[in-house]
């Protein structure tokens, strides 16, 4: 199988530079770094002086970044890792505080165009799925040693699947004799399993499967959930938080997550003086989700299901 090069368009350049506001001589992180286009932007802005630090689990990515970043030169830190981690890799580099932060979620244009990586299901492959290869379960080890209950729970959570139990049962009733193994496997599996699987239609009939499958895979609500919260942390007075979100299960972590942070005293109503002392930690530049321009979408389709949201530390 020929391996597809690694090609990436930024999603929302102009919102992210906008939002996240570079200035020369910054500290900036980029913890979802890819191939590096909004990271070239940073730069380029923050120049003369200005850093950044990209981080990524995929080493093609990290590969990637390195070549486009050269002539940066030493401004331009990478580091394998998930912005989970941001803290450690941080403190291992003696950084205590950054002036912006950049999240773009999910899997990127060349995961889902790479073949061997086995995101998608437009051309056959093993079953993979993994954003770091080099470590983890891969999507059909899942199929073949996860429980009925727990495949049932894995689609309809992180898939909304209607049909999640059915598929589930179906899978653990004929994996010893027929295992899932490639993606057209799996993709005609579904589609022979849901109820008109197989009348044409827009949407692929295993499409909310694949999703569900690597958000399982990769734990990509559980990274959300700890590296936005853990980010705000890293943040200096004033430091900006930008994050890009594909699908409604990451945004809705993230809007609760800059709601809770940006509030206030939360003690009961009935309460004459607040005891909570609990004080603001951001203020949320984006009231309401920033969206690709039309022109965008039309130049890039996949930007039409991105969302931003952006916050500013509180000093």
């Amino acid at each position: 199988m020929e391996k597809a090069e690694f090609i990436h368009r930024s999603v929302m350049p102009a919102e992210v530079m906008a939002f996240l506001a570079p200035i020369p001589g910054g500290l900036y992180l980029d913890g979802t770094v890819g191939a590096g286009g909004h990271a070239r932007l940073i730069l380029e802005v923050a120049a003369p002086d200005g850093l950044l630090i990209g981080l990524d689990r995929d080493p093609e990515a990290l590969a990637k970044a390195a070549e486009v970043l050269t002539p940066f030169g030493s401004r331009a830190v990478l580091r394998h890792g998930n912005f989970s981690e941001a803290a450690e890799i941080l403190a291992e580099l003696g950084v205590d505080g950054l002036d912006g932060m950049l999240l773009d979620l999910g899997v990127s244009s060349y995961q889902l165009d790479a073949p061997e990586r086995g995101f998608s299901f437009r051309v056959d492959a093993p079953l993979d799925m993994r954003m770091d290869p080099t470590t983890g379960m891969t999507a059909a080890e899942v199929l073949k040693d996860a429980g009925a209950e727990e495949l049932a729970r894995i689609f309809r959570e992180y898939g909304e699947e209607r049909y999640a139990r059915r598929i589930a049962r179906r899978i653990v009733d004929t994996r010893r004799e027929h295992p899932l193994e490639t993606t057209r496997q799996l993709a005609d599996f579904v589609r022979e399993t849901v109820p008109g699987g197989m009348i044409p239609s827009r949407i692929h009939p295993a499409t909310r499967v694949f999703q569900a499958l690597r958000i399982h895979v990769n734990g990509e609500l559980e990274h959300v959930s700890r590296g936005v919260s853990r980010a705000i942390d890293l943040l200096k007075p004033e430091g900006r938080l930008v994050v890009i979100s594909f699908h409604s299960l990451e945004d809705r972590i993230v809007k609760r997550i800059f709601q809770d942070e940006a509030a206030g005293c939360i003690c009961p109503p009935r309460l004459p003086v607040c005891v909570c002392n609990k004080a603001p930690r951001v203020e949320l530049l984006t009231r309401r989700v920033v969206r690709a321009t039309e022109e965008e979408v039309e130049a890039n389709p996949r930007a039409r299901s991105a969302v931003l949201r952006a916050v500013r530390r509180c000093p």
